[in-house]
């Protein structure tokens, strides 16, 4: 274990040839999964990952490297050989380390690796129960929990020296239904960043059930036709379209190169009054929350657009410099193998003044997209499309027969101003989001919304 001594020194060696920054991550992490089909286990395993990253900047030229020899010769090394990209007069004479106080607003009381294999087993049979116990069409079901436990340092010359443990665990369920018709899939999973007592009174069964009743309803249900529908997206998963084609497009890794529809438009209106959108890494022990993020800066509640109007983005320490604003403790990475950049932590569009009834019932024709799948992006544009992997009608205010193969189709700048309507019932979901630092867990989230005049793509109705 290196003392704060030895890390000043080679912070302070990195700067020897002109570099005006640097920082080095520190990481020890635990990753463990189980796997069961039906009742039988059939697959475990365990990985560790050991090492450091060093990090220099001189102005925004930025230089990185990692190793897994974390001793003090080891980082001395690898600084000399970052540094040896620069050739100027040292701008660093010193490095003074402070034991910086932390708002743990994430508390782990144990962690998740140290607890019983058995209880761990147990709660993966109770998913698969209540899924294949759900009807006699469920033919498969496939339980898994993965658990990440991250102990990272966060070290630089600024004068941050800042710790932090992450326990990411998440229970998830996938099943097949099938019949004479064809086969149907459905999945569930809850997680978060808190240890496996959260889950003492968790209702596994009904997660279980919840992904067969998925697939078992699309497995009778007819093809959509293809049109312009207007569309209430449900909460929960539902945010993935926000988070995929409006989230990305607020990251300064994004905004700071101009490629993003939204740079330069802070202040200005980019949705409708009835959208107000959050990325917020200090919601307690939640799945994408951080006590400091992977810079060493406190996490924050960042409003990004409120009542429409573009408020701030998400900034890390390097596009802060670009943009001249501060870093808003977005700074993330995957590991010490990855260079950190502005990510998403939980983001989601919050609490509007509709009940989800209200919404369904002013609708009287359109679709309702319950639960959402994977889909694809293009950040650069916003144009995205996202299947639909459980859907109804809605005719006259009602939500009337399941539909399937629904895809949607738009552009993300173009869904924000296309919001008419925003429930009372935002939750949250659970995801990995993969971006140039790595994959990384994120919550996605929303109440219940209703988008106007939206592109839904579909094979029904053709002879």
């Amino acid at each position: 274990m290196l003392s704060k001594k030895e890390i000043e020194q080679i912070l302070l060696e990195a700067c020897k040839t002109g570099a005006d920054f640097a920082e080095l991550y520190l990481e020890d992490t635990k990753d463990a999964t189980i796997r069961m089909t039906k009742d039988k286990v059939d697959s475990m395993t365990n990985s560790s990952l050991y090492g450091a990253g060093l990090r220099l900047l001189k102005g925004i030229d930025e230089t990185y490297g990692y190793t897994n020899d974390v001793t003090l010769m080891g980082l001395i090394k690898l600084a000399r050989q970052l540094n040896a990209f620069y050739s100027a007069e040292p701008t660093i004479s010193s490095v003074s380390l402070s034991d910086e106080s932390v708002n743990y607003h994430t508390i782990i009381p144990k962690l998740s690796i140290d607890d019983s294999l058995d209880v761990k087993i147990k709660y993966l049979k109770e998913l698969n129960e209540g899924a294949l116990g759900y009807d006699k069409s469920i033919v498969q079901s496939i339980a898994n929990v993965w658990e990440h436990v991250q102990h990272v340092t966060v070290a630089n010359t600024k004068g941050i020296f800042k710790h932090d443990t992450r326990n990411n665990i998440r229970y998830a369920i996938s099943v097949v239904a099938q019949n004479e018709n064809g086969k149907q899939s459905g999945s569930c999973n809850y997680g978060g960043n808190f240890g496996l007592e959260a889950y003492e009174h968790f209702d596994f069964y009904k997660l279980g059930a919840k992904a067969s009743a998925q697939a078992v309803t699309m497995l009778n249900a007819p093809q959509i036709k293809g049109g312009v529908y207007d569309v209430v997206i449900n909460n929960d998963f539902g945010g993935v379209i926000f988070h995929e084609a409006c989230g990305h497009a607020l990251e300064a890794s994004s905004v700071a190169r101009g490629l993003s529809v939204f740079a330069g438009k802070l202040g200005q209106k980019i949705a409708a009054d009835c959208v107000t959108a959050i990325d917020d890494g200090t919601i307690p022990n939640e799945w994408g929350s951080l006590n400091i993020d992977d810079e060493g800066h406190a996490t924050q509640k960042n409003v990004l657009i409120e009542n429409g109007i573009l408020k701030s983005y998400m900034v890390d320490y390097k596009n802060s410099l670009i943009m001249h604003t501060a870093p808003t403790g977005s700074g993330r990475r995957q590991s010490y193998r990855f260079k950190p950049t502005s990510r998403m932590t939980n983001t989601y569009i919050a609490n509007g003044k509709s009940s989800f009834d209200e919404i369904i019932k002013a609708t009287k024709y359109g679709l309702f997209a319950k639960e959402l799948g994977g889909g694809s992006v293009n950040p650069a544009t916003g144009e995205y499309n996202f299947a639909v992997n459980e859907g109804y009608l809605i005719e006259d205010g009602k939500i009337t027969t399941p539909v399937r193969g629904a895809t949607l189709i738009g552009k993300g700048n173009e869904t924000l101003l296309n919001i008419d309507m925003v429930g009372n019932n935002q939750t949250l979901a659970y995801g990995m989001c993969g971006s140039s630092s790595g994959s990384i867990p994120a919550c996605v989230g929303q109440p219940t919304i209703r988008v106007r005049n939206m592109t839904v793509g579909g094979n029904g109705g053709k002879e």
